[in-house]
Formats: structure tokens, sequence, C-alpha cells
């Protein structure tokens, strides 16, 4: 009876575990609003700086490592004077100056949400902006976008740029991108968009599920830690 109790409870615990929030991959970083070298780069589709399927989107790198991942959600962090009714993402693989790489994977999502950071500059409050997107990713490097849409909101967003503050997960400083119609931007390095200022990262993350096999130690661990506790008892 014992024996089943704990069979039970262990499966009660996989399944408890299976279920938990995503792991946080990627963070770029925070914003530093007192940092002087903190600016954001337009990344938004709205009546000001329209496009199709946006009117600028900028692109932060980051690396899968060691095995594949399946990613649930991307977010970007961003400077808005709007509120946004949908947005866009996009996942791309071998951006360089002028060359928009591969598309991975793009959508857009009505049931994003958009919540305060606490954070601010220059008159913006910054919102974290996130989107569910799954998609099963190789080991390599990849570029993505989060843009905040509202074709008939009069107001801007600018991705707020970071300097590693909070970092998580591997990224190439300074090899971010920005993409422009309206601005001129044909997947241009973000540093060169408004010279002298520096995008060394982006305040963006990426989410992924939990690898069965983390799960199945977790699990066995947590088992083999109640059957310690098990002996002490009884």
């Amino acid at each position: 009876m014992r024996k089943l109790t704990l069979v039970s409870l262990f499966t009660l615990l996989f399944v408890t575990v299976a279920a938990s929030a995503d792991i946080l991959y990627f963070y770029g970083g925070d914003m530093e609003p007192n940092n002087p070298n903190s600016r954001a780069l337009a990344n938004e589709n709205d009546a000001t700086v329209l496009g199709d399927p946006y009117g600028s989107a900028t692109f932060q790198n980051f690396y899968v490592q060691g095995s594949a991942v399946t990613t649930t959600a991307l977010f970007s962090n961003n400077l808005e004077s709007f509120t946004p009714d949908s947005a866009y993402w996009e996942i791309r693989q071998g951006l360089s100056e002028g060359n928009g790489g591969t598309l991975i994977a793009s959508g857009t999502d009505p049931n994003f949400t958009n919540l305060p950071t606490g954070r601010s500059r220059a008159g913006y409050d910054e919102y974290s902006l996130q989107v569910s997107a799954s998609v099963s990713l190789a080991v390599g490097q990849y570029w993505f976008a989060v843009v905040p849409m509202c074709t008939t909101c009069d107001g801007r967003s600018f991705n707020s740029n970071t300097f590693g503050l909070n970092a998580v997960g591997t990224s190439d400083s300074d090899l971010q991108f920005a993409n422009s119609a309206y601005f001129g931007w044909n997947y241009t390095n973000a540093d060169n968009t408004n010279p002298p200022y520096t995008f060394p990262n982006f305040s963006n993350g990426v989410y992924v599920t939990p690898e069965p096999g983390s799960l199945m130690l977790l699990g066995t661990g947590i088992l083999g830690g109640l059957g310690v506790l098990r002996r002490k008892v009884f």
C-alpha cells in the first residue's frame, strides 16, 4: 500500500513538474534607466511607423547550445506610448548586414501579454510584450523579433537596449539588427542605425519547455528524497 502511494505521489509530482513554468532560456538583460548610454530603437507597427508586416523591427541574437530546444514564448521590452492590439514575431537564422538570412518561423499573436516592467526612461514607460511561439530549434545561432502592433494608434514603441544586467544565456554583443522600409534600414546592424549610440543587446528573451530528461531526473530526485524521508519517518 505504501509502495502504491509513493508511485502515485511520484506520478503526481512528475505531472506537476512537467506542467511547471517554462524555463527562461535567454534574456539580453534589463534596461538601466540611469545609465547615460541607455537608448532604445524603433520597434513598432503603428499609425506613425507603418509597414508590412511591421514598420520597424529589432532583431536580437541568441545561441541554442548543447541540445535542441522548443520555444514556448518570446518577449521584447519596449518603451511605449500606445497600447498594442496584437503582436508580431519572427525567428530567423543567418542574419548579416543587408541580409535577412532564413525565416524559420513567424506569426501574429492576438492573445499576447503586455505588462509594465516598472522601468521608464525619457517620459516613456517600459512594457514587456510576450507572445506564444512554439518552435523547435536545433543547436545554432538565431535572431528573433517581437513587435508591438496597433496600426490605428498614434504613438511610438522603442526596444530597450541593455548592457547585460540580469542577462541569461548566450549571445553575440553588438550583432543585433534592425529592419525598416520606413527608416531605410535593410537588416542594418543596430549600432549603425543611429551612431554614435550603441545597442550591444536588446532587452528581449526566450522561454523554452523543460527537457523530458531533465524532468525525469528531477522527478527521480524528488522520489529519492521522499524515500530517504520515509526511512527516517517510518
